[in-house]
Order: C-alpha cells, then sequence, then structure tokens
C-alpha cells in the first residue's frame, strides 16, 4: 500500500451496501476460549487481520492444532481441556492488545515457563495490573524490558496443572483484586481462562469502573461455550468445574468497523449499509447508532442489516456524548463533528488516552491541523464546527485513526491520511473499499 492515501471528496450523497470484516473483539475471545474447550471448535465468520493472526500464530506456538480455511473465513482450534500442550516457548503478540493480555493471562496461570514478546507500541501500553494479579496468584515474571511492561519471561502459576478427577473440580475457589480502569481487557482476560481454575474463580473489582460493554461481551460468549460468570456486590464469580463446550460459533461483523460508513452516511446526506449488523448484537459500538439517531439520522434495522440515511448537509446536530462505553467511536464522531450544527462534546474517555495511541491528542491534533477548534480535556474533547481546510492526517501508527478520519475528506478537499497500512490491525482493506464506494460518487 501507498505511504499515503488521499480521500475523494464526493460529488453527490453516496448509496452504499457494505460487508465488513468480522469483530477482531469476538474474533479472538472465541480463539481463546476454543484452545481452551474439551475438543474441536469450528469458528465461522472469523475476521483475518494482523491481531488474529497473531493470536492464531501465538496458539500454534504454543501447540495447538488449527485448521485455518481464510477465503472461507473458517478455522477449526483443537481444544485440549484447559491445558496448554507445549510447556514452554515463545510467542509474539505483535500490536494486538487482547493477544497480549488474554494471551498472558493463560500462560500466567499455566504450569509452564514462556516468552511473551510484543511490538514497541504494545510495548508501551498499560498491563500492570494484569501481572500483579499473575504475581498474587503465584506466577513467577522477569521483565525482559521496562518493568511491568512486555516483553516478559513468566513462569506460571500452576492452577492449568490441577486437572479434573472422576468429572469433579479440585481445590477451593482462587481469588485476585484488579483494578479495570485503565483497560477492561484484564478483567476479560482472567474471566476467560476461569475454567483452567478446578475450584473455580472470585475476582473483586478494585477500581470505580466495574463493568464496561467489552466486559458483557466477554460473559455472553463465555455463557454461549456453557460457561457462566456472575457478577455481584462487585467480584465477578465462576463456579468450580467450569468447562467450555461447543462445537461451532459464528463470529458476528466488526460494528466497529461498520461504524465508518454510518458516519459517512450522516455528513454526507446519503444512504449506507452494513450487512448482517442487526439489533441485539453482543457489541457496544451499536450506542453509536444511538447517537447519530439524535444527531439527526435516521437508523433503521433492515432484513439485510442496519441502514443509516444522513440528513441533508447542514441538518447533522451537535451533542455532548459521554461515550465510555463506546470509546472506540470516539474518533469517528470526533471526525464527522465539524459538519454538526452546534458543537459536539465527547466526555468520559481519558482512558482510550493508554490505547494504540494517545487518542484524544490524536483528535486535538488533527483536527487542529484541519483548522479545527477543539478545546482538549483531561477526559475528553470540545470541538467546534466548521469547514476542515486540506491538511495530512497523522495516523500515529493507530488504525482508527486513519480510518475514522478518512471521513472528513468526503466533504473536503485536500484531506490527506499518512500510513494507511496501520490498517491491516483490523480492517486490511479498508482503503481498497473505500475507493470502490466513492468512485461512484464522483
Amino acid at each position: 500500500m501507498s505511504e499515503i492515501y488521499e480521500v475523494k471528496k464526493l460529488c453527490r450523497p453516496p448509496c452504499w451496501t457494505v460487508e465488513v470484516p468480522g469483530s477482531k473483539s469476538i474474533t479472538n475471545r472465541a480463539l481463546l476460549m476454543a484452545a481452551l474447550s474439551d475438543g474441536p471448535v469450528l469458528l465461522e465468520g472469523v475476521q483475518f487481520s494482523d491481531d488474529s493472526r497473531y493470536f492464531l500464530q501465538a496458539l500454534q506456538d504454543l501447540g495447538f492444532h488449527t485448521e485455518i480455511r481464510e477465503q472461507e473465513k473458517r478455522v477449526v482450534v483443537e481444544g485440549c481441556g484447559g491445558q496448554i500442550p507445549e510447556q514452554t516457548g515463545e510467542i509474539y503478540v505483535g500490536s494486538a492488545g487482547t493477544a497480549a493480555r488474554f494471551l498472558t493471562a493463560m500462560l500466567g496461570v499455566s504450569a509452564g515457563q514462556y516468552r511473551i514478546l510484543a511490538s514497541e507500541q504494545m510495548q508501551r501500553r498499560p498491563m500492570r495490573p494484569l501481572f500483579e494479579a499473575l504475581l498474587s496468584l503465584g506466577a513467577q515474571i522477569a521483565w525482559l524490558g521496562e518493568e511491568w511492561h512486555l516483553p516478559v519471561c513468566i513462569t506460571g502459576a500452576g492452577h492449568g496443572d490441577v486437572r479434573r478427577e472422576n468429572g469433579e473440580a479440585a481445590g477451593t475457589a482462587a481469588e485476585l483484586s484488579l483494578d479495570i480502569s485503565e483497560s477492561t481487557q484484564f478483567l476479560s482476560a482472567f474471566l476467560l481462562v476461569a475454567p483452567m481454575f478446578a475450584g473455580g474463580l472470585r475476582i473483586r473489582i478494585t477500581s470505580e469502573k466495574k463493568d464496561g460493554s467489552y466486559i458483557r461481551i466477554t460473559r455472553r460468549m463465555m455463557a454461549d461455550f456453557g460457561v457462566h460468570a456472575d457478577f455481584r456486590d462487585g467480584t465477578y464469580s465462576v463456579s468450580p468445574g467450569a468447562v467450555y463446550e461447543k462445537e461451532a460459533y459464528r463470529i458476528e461483523p466488526d460494528v466497529s468497523a461498520a461504524c465508518y460508513f454510518y458516519g459517512a452516511a450522516a455528513i454526507t446526506g446519503g444512504y449506507a449499509k452494513v450487512k448482517h449488523v442487526y439489533p441485539g448484537g453482543l457489541q457496544g459500538d451499536l450506542k453509536f447508532l444511538d447517537v447519530l439517531g439524535q444527531m439527526g439520522c435516521r437508523v433503521c434495522a433492515e432484513e439485510d442489516g442496519i441502514a443509516v440515511k444522513g440528513p441533508a448537509p447542514g441538518g447533522l446536530h451537535g451533542i455532548s456524548v459521554d461515550m465510555n462505553d463506546f470509546s472506540d467511536q470516539a474518533l469517528t464522531l470526533a471526525a464527522i463533528a465539524p459538519y454538526a450544527d452546534a458543537p459536539v462534546q465527547i466526555t468520559n474517555i481519558a482512558h482510550i488516552r493508554r490505547q494504540e495511541s494517545d487518542r484524544i491528542h490524536a483528535i486535538v491534533f488533527n483536527l487542529q491541523r484541519a483548522g479545527i477548534s477543539c478545546e482538549e480535556r483531561e477526559d475528553g474533547v470540545s470541538i467546534t464546527p466548521g469547514q476542515p481546510s486540506a491538511c495530512r492526517i497523522e495516523t500515529f501508527d493507530d488504525h482508527r485513526v486513519a480510518m475514522a478520519f478518512s471521513l472528513m475528506g468526503l466533504r473536503a478537499e485536500g484531506i490527506v491520511i499518512e500510513n494507511p497500512g496501520c490498517c491491516r490491525k483490523t480492517f486490511a482493506d479498508y482503503f481498497e473499499i473505500l475507493d470502490m464506494l466513492t468512485a461512484a460518487c464522483r
């Protein structure tokens, strides 16, 4: 892919019907649960991107047998009943936060010794609460770089070698305390590996934040695989004897990716339908559709997907919204905010400063480059509408920055995306699809 992507301004409102890849978040959760299941699991609708490929390769490096049919978007994982085939080894998680957190938890409660390596970007991301919890369970961790960050050499706490005898679990429940203010992936990681604890697991949440949309995804998926995670009085618990059992599981389309096309409809007065996205799905980013509805869009559930029809240019309303529970869409809202008829305020998203990039800074930096007035706050931004001027968008090697800010160029000349290849992380052919769609509207 070229080092830059020049967004093409649309001459007329689009009428798009699109398919997007499977959800990365659901794909990587499903891969882990399949690996911990008793027997083979067929996963359908798998997202094949950098993040999922790192996860798959790590499972293979740990000795799990996989059958990959990429063209069919299918993967079969041969589960080993909560055990890891290789007791020593090395894995590389790239920049995938889910792979880094989920696989570190799995290896940290196992009976083996492993090296976990990561990209420079992932090495900067927070891991301390996860490491502290593993240490409290009895794991041993040697830092191979900066303390409390990847890469590490980890010797597991040995919970994964306590197997069930005569169909019953042995031992008492393991207990840990966990702060999830920086990332709910820490909690999802321990919930997902709970079946490795023969006596069950209790997780006491010490942070003010105790729940979230991605945690609810984790719990619903676990239930689909036959394991229930209860939540009461700030504590999550999984009963003794939990076992993942599932022959086949279908992964939903990535709603995070779908929202870029919905955002395009919102600012152009056009129509965008994303196939196979439905109300009642697992993903919290469906809440972005409610935001678009409040801003003046018409949101319709059709037989084969959800469609958004934007208002005529000038009819998109300003809004103030707490996006803590669907913060991946803060960038999308920020990119379409210049075309609203009143200021847009986004609040309660301080945690996105510690994702693939400091996303609040990325919002402010790029909007100001485009001549848009934007006030940066510790936990959000306030954006004053205006016509963006030509500029180059600095992506900070963050796929969501690249995809979100491409929208701004659909109504402004001269918007150029730097390093568009960073989208390989979750949506490798995003810009090829955007090219194809915009070609019909020029």
